[in-house]
């Protein structure tokens, strides 16, 4: 069993202005304590069929990361 599970991405500020930044709440849940951070990145998929188009927009490490359910706001400026 994984030791980490995303509960739930909601959009914020949506719909918004073109120059707004992305705004996502991130809810996960952590089955033990964690001693490393955890790294989460944003990714825009630029094609389905292949990753040569991927583009990381940000990344942001979270942690330690005690044991529960933790909730962030992971905000993008473009």
């Amino acid at each position: 069993m994984a030791k980490v599970q995303l509960a739930n991405v909601t959009v914020l500020d949506n719909p918004t202005a073109f120059m707004n930044p992305f705004q996502f709440e991130i809810t996960f849940d952590c089955q033990e304590d964690l001693a490393d951070d955890l790294e989460w990145q944003i990714v825009y998929v630029g094609s389905a069929s292949s990753e040569a188009y991927d583009q990381t927009l940000d990344s942001v490490l979270v942690g330690p990361v005690p044991a529960g359910k933790h909730r962030f706001v992971f905000q993008v400026c473009l």
